[in-house]
C-alpha cells in the first residue's frame, strides 16, 4: 500500500521530467513543442559551411562512442536532418548563443559564433535518450541559450600526480560536455614539473621524479620509496592543445614563481638563494623521506616550502624568461598564468642578493620584492602578447599593471583586485576547490574541508560585498582540482562527477533561471549519462546526513535527513531500534547514536560537560575561510577524530586574536577546560601557545584568573586552575597568533589557530 501511494504521489513529477528535458547546464529559455523527431543511422547532417566541422565532428563521435553508429555528413539535403546553420555573419557576436529547434521535421542549430554552436550540440546530446538504442527519440523543443560568464574554467594539477595525454583528453570532452571553455593546467610545483624546455632539459630529466611519495593523508603514515613522474614532451603539449581548440576550450598554462619551485631548483640548484642547502634540511620532521638526503630534491610531500626561486639574482629573471619564451608558442591562449602563491619569505630574508635587490631598487620589504619579481615578469609577457594571471597573493606588495588575479583565499583578493579595476576569476576554496570531500562522511582522503554539490550550486561568483560599479572585471569563476590524493582516472571522476554539473549552471545559466529545485530533478538523468559515459561518480547527495542543533534545556538535536525512499532505523547507547520516520531527536547526556538506512549508516558519539548546548559567543567572527558553524562549533558536544577533513566543526582564525564567552547558566564550579584545536605546523596551524582565563557573575566585570596551567597532548589543550572557581560566565581569551618559528613551513607568517569544542569540568 504505501509503495503504490508513493506511486501516486510521484506521478505528477515523473509526468514534468517526461516532458522536460534534463538539460544540464538550464539554457535561458526552453519552449516545449508537439511532436518528437528520431534519429537512427539514416539521418543526415547537413552543414552549410566547413566551420561547423568540430561541432559535427563531435556530436558524430559521441553518437559512436554512446550509440554504436555515425551520421551522414552533407552540404545540401531536400529531407528531414540535422541542419547546422551559422549566423556568424548575420548577427553580431557579443555572446557565444545558440538557438536549437526540434520538430517532426527535423533539428535545426543556429550558432551566433563557432563556439555557440559547438554548445547547441552540447545541448542536443542531452535531448538523446540515455537507453542505447538504433532509433533515438528525441522531443520537439525550441531553445534559446548564452552563457552568464565569458570565463568558465576548471583547473587540473599534474604536477603532484601526473596523468596520461589520453586522461588529460577525456577530461577535456567532460569539460566540454558541460560547456566548461578555459582548462587551466597546473604544470609546475614543488612535486614534479611537467612540460619539456628544451633549453633547461635537466627540467624533466631530474625535476619531473621525485624519489618517494607521502602514504596517507598528510602528515601520512610513510613513502611509497618508489621513483615517480612523467611529463608532456612539446609535441604532446600541441596535441592536447589542438584538442582542447576543437572543443573551443583555452589552455591557460601555469607555471609557478616565485614560490613551489622546488621541482626547479632541484634541477638547477642555482635558482635557490642557498644551493649548498639540501632540500631534506627543508623536509617536514613528521613526514617520512626516502633515498638521498643531500643536494636539491624534488619534494616528497605536499605543503609549503621554504627554498623559493631566488628573487635577487638576474640568473633567476633569465631563467624564467627562457621558459616563457619556449610556452608561448605552445599555447596560444592569451593568459599565461604565473602562480605567485604562498611564497614563503624567509629565504629572501637571509639573502644578500635579494637585500640587495630590496636596497637597489628602493623595496620596502620581502612583499615588494615579490610583486618586483611579478611586475618583471608581467612586463615581459605583454611584451609577447600575452596577459599575465596569478593568484590572489600577487596584490601583496602591489598588483602589476595589468594582471588578471584568481581569487582564491575566499573573496576578499577579487573584490580588491576589482576595486583597482583589474579583471577576476573567483575561485575560492570554500566553494569550488574540487579537491576538498564531497561530505562529511567522505570514505576516501581528500583535501580541505567539504565542498559539496548544494554548496557549490549555491555559489554565485559576483560577490555580495562587491559594489555594483565592479562587477564588470569578474570575468567568471573557476573550480580547481588539486591531486595530492588523486592518483589514477577514478578517483579523478569521482571528485570531479556530480560537482562539474553544478558548477557549469553556476558559470552559465542566468541567476534568475537557476534553481536547486530543479537541478535536483535533472540530476538522475545526469547520473544516467555519467554512466553510460562509464564515468565513476560520487552518490554522496543522496547519502543519509546528519545536523545538530541545540534543543530547550541545555539539550541537542540529532536531525537526520535523506533524499532516499528507504525506511530509517536508529538507535542509542545500543539500545532497541525505532523504525520510521525519524524526526529530531533529543540528546541531552552522553550518547552513541546508530542510525541505519539502506546500505547507509552514521555512527555519532556526543559527550556532555558543563558547556554543552550552552550559549557561547565569539568575539570576532571566525575566518570567513573556516567559520565552522559559529560559536555552536564549541558546545555541539561533538569532537571529530578526522582532523580538517569535517570542516564544519571547525572555527579558525589566523594572527588575530579572540575571546570565547560562555554563559553557563548559573553559578557553576568547575577546575578544568579542555579545547580541542590542532597542531599542524606543515600547513601552518598551531596550538594556542597561551590562553587567558576570566569568570564574571553579570557578563560585565570579569575577573582573570591566575596561576593556571596548561599543557598540550594529542590535540588537545588542557587548563588546569588553581582552585576550584565558581561563576556564571566563563570567558576564555586566545592571543594574537605567533609567527611561526624560522625553519617551519611558512616561516615569518601568522599562524593559523583551529578549534572544535570546549569543555568544562
Amino acid at each position: 500500500m504505501r509503495k503504490i501511494l508513493l506511486l501516486l504521489l510521484l506521478l505528477p513529477v515523473l509526468y514534468m521530467q517526461a516532458q522536460t528535458p534534463a538539460i544540464i547546464p538550464e539554457p535561458v529559455s526552453m519552449t516545449m513543442g508537439k511532436g518528437k523527431f528520431t534519429i537512427n543511422r539514416h539521418t543526415v547532417i547537413v552543414a552549410d559551411d566547413a566551420s561547423v566541422n568540430d561541432a559535427v565532428n563531435f556530436f558524430n563521435q559521441y553518437l559512436q562512442t554512446n550509440y554504436g553508429f555515425k551520421l551522414a555528413v552533407k552540404r545540401q539535403h531536400s529531407g528531414s536532418a540535422i541542419r547546422f546553420i551559422s549566423r556568424i555573419f548575420v548577427r553580431a557576436p557579443d555572446k557565444d548563443a545558440y538557438q536549437l529547434t526540434v520538430d517532426s521535421k527535423g533539428i535545426r542549430i543556429e550558432g551566433d559564433t563557432h563556439a555557440g554552436t559547438f554548445y547547441a550540440v552540447q545541448t542536443l546530446i542531452q535531448l538523446l535518450p540515455v537507453e542505447k538504442s538504433a532509433s533515438l527519440v528525441m522531443p520537439a523543443v525550441s531553445i534559446n541559450d548564452y552563457p552568464r560568464f565569458k570565463y568558465r574554467g576548471m583547473m587540473l594539477d599534474v604536477s603532484r600526480h601526473f596523468f596520461s595525454v589520453a586522461l588529460v583528453k577525456k577530461y577535456l570532452d567532460y569539460l566540454a560536455l558541460h560547456k566548461i571553455n578555459y582548462f587551466h593546467w597546473h604544470l609546475t610545483d614543488d612535486q614534479g614539473w611537467r612540460i619539456e624546455i628544451k633549453k633547461y632539459p635537466m627540467l624533466t630529466q631530474t625535476g619531473a621524479w621525485r624519489n618517494g611519495t607521502l602514504v596517507g593523508r598528510y602528515p601520512g603514515t610513510g613513502n611509497t620509496h618508489q621513483r615517480y613522474g612523467g611529463y608532456y614532451t612539446q609535441a604532446q603539449i600541441k596535441e592536447v592543445v589542438a584538442y582542447a581548440a576543437a572543443r573551443y576550450i583555452t589552455v591557460v598554462p601555469e607555471i609557478e614563481m616565485p614560490g613551489h619551485g622546488s621541482a626547479a631548483i632541484a634541477a638547477y640548484p642555482e635558482l635557490s638563494c642557498f644551493p649548498q642547502r639540501s632540500t631534506y634540511s627543508y623536509y617536514p620532521k613528521e613526514c617520512v623521506w626516502s633515498g638521498d638526503t643531500t643536494g636539491k630534491q624534488v619534494q616528497q610531500t605536499w605543503g609549503v616550502f621554504d627554498d623559493v626561486f631566488c628573487a635577487g639574482k638576474e640568473q633567476t629573471f633569465q631563467f624564467l624568461q627562457d621558459v616563457i619564451d619556449e610556452i608561448i608558442p605552445l599555447f596560444p591562449g592569451q593568459y599565461i598564468h604565473v602562480g605567485g602563491d604562498e611564497c614563503p619569505k624567509e629565504n629572501w630574508k637571509q639573502c644578500p642578493d635579494c637585500q640587495q635587490r630590496i636596497r637597489t631598487n628602493g623595496l620596502k620589504d620581502e612583499h615588494e620584492l615579490q610583486s618586483y619579481l611579478i611586475q618583471r615578469m608581467e612586463k615581459y609577457i605583454n611584451q609577447k602578447g600575452r596577459k599575465l594571471i596569478g593568484w590572489d597573493e600577487i596584490l601583496e606588495g602591489g598588483l602589476a599593471p595589468n594582471a588578471t588575479v584568481m581569487s582564491w583565499r575566499g573573496e576578499k583578493g577579487g573584490i580588491e583586485a576589482a576595486a583597482q579595476k583589474h579583471p577576476v576569476i573567483m575561485t575560492p576554496t570554500t566553494y569550488v576547490y574540487f579537491d576538498y570531500a564531497q561530505s562529511r562522511r567522505e570514505d576516501s582522503v581528500t583535501n580541505g574541508g567539504v565542498n559539496d554539490l548544494e554548496k557549490i550550486y549555491g555559489y554565485n561568483p559576483i560577490p555580495s560585498a562587491m559594489p555594483d560599479t565592479d562587477t564588470v572585471f569578474v570575468l567568471g569563476a573557476q573550480a580547481n582540482m588539486w591531486t595530492e590524493y588523486i592518483t589514477n582516472q577514478r578517483k579523478l571522476e569521482y571528485m570531479l562527477f556530480p560537482r562539474l554539473a553544478a558548477l557549469s549552471e553556476v558559470l552559465w545559466t542566468p541567476l534568475a533561471k537557476k534553481s536547486m529545485e530543479n537541478f535536483v530533478r535533472k540530476l538522475p538523468v545526469q547520473l544516467k549519462r555519467y554512466d553510460r559515459w562509464k564515468a565513476n561518480y560520487s552518490r554522496a547527495f543522496y547519502q543519509l546526513k546528519q545536523k545538530v542543533t541545540r534543543a530547550p534545556g541545555h539539550a541537542l538535536y540529532w536531525e537526520l535527513s535523506s533524499r532516499s525512499d528507504d525506511w530509517m532505523t536508529i538507535n542509542f547507547n545500543g539500545g532497541d531500534s525505532v523504525w520510521g520516520y525519524v524526526k529530531p531527536q533529543l540528546i541531552d547526556r552522553d550518547t552513541r547514536a546508530y542510525a541505519r538506512q539502506g546500505d547507509q549508516s552514521i555512527s555519532q558519539k556526543f559527550l556532555f560537560n558543563k558547556a554543552t548546548a550552552k550559549d557561547a559567543t565569539l568575539n570576532p567572527a571566525p575566518s570567513k575561510n573556516y567559520p565552522g558553524e559559529g560559536s555552536f562549533t564549541l558546545v555541539n558536544g561533538i569532537i571529530t577524530e578526522r582532523k580538517l577533513q569535517e570542516a564544519d566543526y571547525w572555527i579558525g582564525y589566523q594572527g588575530t586574536a579572540f575571546t570565547i564567552t560562555i554563559d553557563l547558566d548559573r553559578d557553576d564550579n568547575f577546575s578544568e577546560i579542555k579545547l580541542a584545536t590542532l597542531q599542524q605546523p606543515s600547513s601552518w596551524i598551531y596550538a594556542p601557545a597561551a590562553i587567558g582565563v576570566s569568570v564574571s557573575d553579570d557578563k560585565v566585570n570579569f575577573r582573570e584568573i591566575k596561576d593556571i596551567v596548561s599543557s598540550f597532548n594529542q590535540n588537545e589543550l588542557t587548563i588546569k586552575l588553581p582552585q576550584t572557581a565558581k561563576a556564571r560566565f566563563l570567558r576564555l581569551h586566545v592571543p594574537e597568533g605567533q609567527r611561526i618559528p624560522a625553519g617551519a613551513p611558512g616561516a615569518g607568517s601568522k599562524a593559523w589557530v583551529f578549534l572544535q569544542e570546549v569543555s568544562v569540568n
